[in-house]
């Protein structure tokens, strides 16, 4: 149950700081993890950003308050954190469907109400997983920097489809020792107000072999793994996996991801079919129910 508390903790903070100034840094702070995987589990277990999230509640809250209250529209505009009327207006029209003056006179308006983490009791439902203890192994790898933004949602399937086009995946199955998995893996940047991660598109290979021009190496160390099997086409199936082991799985079980990073890997195969076989790999550690 720490999950659920400590998540319920970021978002209490943000409301109780819903008119100041608000970093992921400072939010991710309450559940001792970097601002990338507080942006990732977020979006996994809520379906919308942190960011989303916030705007809607500062505009559903100055919503409120101009219809109940006295409240200035350019006052209210400057509590919630918009530099000017014009800009608060416009973002009040894209979220109410009515203007902030419209809203003074009675317009009905939008609600968006807090999140509230729990526990939803669902018919028993089988979730395929390993513990496996790896020891280190060396991967070779393209790699890019994104930003802990809501564009990263688009960066990479966009750097994915680079790495095909470009020959960069054929590559790699060519050089795996493998010779059947493609990794995505996402390290998060340990420092704690960090507004970027790593994410590599990457292969396992054998420690005696050369690196080709255009890669990198790394080595990921040994490390306590859940492996979760995912059967579907791509992406909804392994999106569809990642929110049940967030929202399911560490819940209630023993195990917390260690927030280092996160390995998915991918056969080569028709990522289309519904038979399409990939994994999650999660390294964690044990802590108590």
């Amino acid at each position: 149950m720490n999950w659920i508390r400590s998540f319920q903790q970021s978002i209490d903070y943000i409301e109780d700081n819903i008119t100041e100034p608000l970093e992921v840094a400072d939010i991710a702070r309450r559940m001792n993890i970097s601002p990338f995987y507080y942006q990732k589990i977020f979006s996994i277990m809520c379906g919308f950003t942190v960011g989303e999230y916030i705007r809607g509640r500062r505009l559903a809250l100055a919503g409120e308050e101009l219809a109940r209250t006295d409240a200035k529209v350019i006052d209210t505009a400057l509590k919630y954190g918009y530099d000017t009327p014009e800009g608060f207006a416009r973002a009040f029209v894209r979220f109410h469907g009515v203007s902030p003056s419209e809203a003074k006179r009675g317009a009905p308006l939008k609600s968006y109400a807090k999140l509230s983490v729990t526990i939803t009791m669902k018919g028993g439902s089988v979730m395929d997983y390993k513990v496996v203890q790896k020891q280190a192994f060396k991967v070779i790898e393209k790699k890019i920097t994104c930003s802990v933004s809501e564009d990263s949602n688009v960066e990479l399937p966009k750097f994915w489809d680079r790495c095909h086009a470009d020959g960069t995946v054929k590559r790699l199955l060519e050089l795996t020792s493998d010779k059947t998995d493609i990794f995505g893996i996402c390290y998060a940047h340990t420092q704690e107000k960090s507004q970027t991660f790593d994410y590599s598109i990457a292969a396992k290979i054998d420690d005696s072999a050369e690196i080709p021009e255009g890669f990198t190496a790394n080595v990921i160390p040994a490390r306590t793994w859940l492996v979760f099997e995912c059967r579907g086409a791509m992406p909804d199936a392994i999106q569809q996996l990642w929110h049940r082991i967030c929202a399911e799985f560490f819940p209630s079980s023993g195990y917390e991801p260690t927030y280092e990073m996160d390995i998915e890997a991918y056969t080569d195969g028709d990522m289309s079919s519904p038979d399409y076989r990939s994994e999650i790999w999660v390294p964690v550690k044990e802590t108590g129910k």
